[in-house]
């Protein structure tokens, strides 16, 4: 038993990256890659850091950034929503219902759009249309922090 506990421990000691995957229903960013070393997700409690050998978890991703330290570089995917799977091997998955990377998004559109999804809402007539411009605008906002 205590050859085995100090095997474990071994282990973890010596891996520095997990197993990692990450994709939306439009683009896969990380398909089962081995060289990332830490990876911050927002969610519906706050931002949650991963490091190797997590405790297994299932959880919700909330609209915001998600940074993932890949070979040294810290890469920045906004996520609309979602989900994160921590499994027992340690692996991770991020299934985002939409994600980009921050070197594809335009700052100064995302600025006009959240003023005319702001207008939207506004001058919406239904209860149901101001939710919508809402969740919208919400998302928005968390893009351009």
């Amino acid at each position: 038993m205590l050859r085995s506990a100090v095997k474990i421990s071994t282990r973890f000691a010596s891996e520095n990256a997990m197993k990692f995957s990450f994709a939306s229903a439009s683009k896969e960013f990380y398909s089962n890659s081995t060289s990332v070393t830490q990876v911050d997700l927002p969610t519906g409690t706050g931002m949650m850091g991963i490091l190797p050998n997590h405790v297994p978890t299932l959880g919700v991703l909330a609209a915001g950034w998600a940074t993932v330290y890949d070979a040294g570089q810290a890469n920045r995917i906004f996520v609309s929503s979602g989900s994160y799977t921590i499994k027992d091997d340690g692996s991770v998955s991020i299934a985002a219902e939409e994600a980009v990377a921050e070197a594809d998004i335009d700052l100064d559109a995302a600025r006009k759009a959240l003023d005319e999804i702001k207008a939207e809402g506004n001058n919406a007539k239904s209860e149901a249309e101001k939710v919508d411009a809402q969740i919208a605008a919400e998302t928005m906002e968390a893009l351009l922090k």
